[in-house]
């Protein structure tokens, strides 16, 4: 997805846990897409889009761990809110240390997820704006640097002043 609008990509091998959680987002009005495995996802994601993820930490094929590497090393940066019913506490930290937002245990109450997806879909808003914002250096023609060979400071001085 490349528009504008931010989505909340749910990767989860658990068919009801997807539903309801799209059902959450439904009421909420948070569009959102559903995938089951790590690979699906993957295959449709567009990291130009804006959202953040909601990740299974263990599924078959590519775990939600896998799944953050990856995005990390193909510098998708989405912010990812873990969830899980299997978790303990250094799979947590891993998954922090690593950059997510948060790492929920399930069963979960609606409104802990929903305050931790808002919490990253405004992690990425601000992120795309400081991308936005950044400029990058001016370019300079190569004649405006003067060098001045003898390391006298008084020739570093014109050159200085034209520059």
């Amino acid at each position: 997805m490349s528009d504008s609008t931010p989505t909340v990509f749910v990767v989860d091998d658990d068919e009801p846990v997807r539903d309801a959680i799209g059902m959450l987002l439904d009421t909420v009005d948070i569009p959102y897409r559903t995938f089951a495995t790590a690979q699906e996802f993957l295959d449709s994601y567009d990291k130009s889009g804006s959202g953040c993820l909601v990740l299974d930490i263990r599924m078959p094929g590519m775990s939600g761990l896998e799944l953050q590497e990856r995005l990390i090393e193909e510098r998708a940066p989405i912010p990812i809110v873990f969830i899980t019913g299997h978790g303990d506490i250094p799979m947590a930290v891993d998954a922090m240390k690593r950059g997510a937002v948060d790492f929920i245990r399930k069963p979960f109450r609606d409104q802990e997820l929903l305050d931790r997806i808002h919490e990253a879909l405004n992690l990425d808003a601000d992120k795309r704006a400081a991308e936005h914002k950044r400029r990058p250096y001016p370019r300079h023609e190569p004649h405006k640097f003067r060098i001045a060979r003898t390391g006298d400071a008084a020739q570093l001085q014109p050159a200085l002043k034209s520059w």
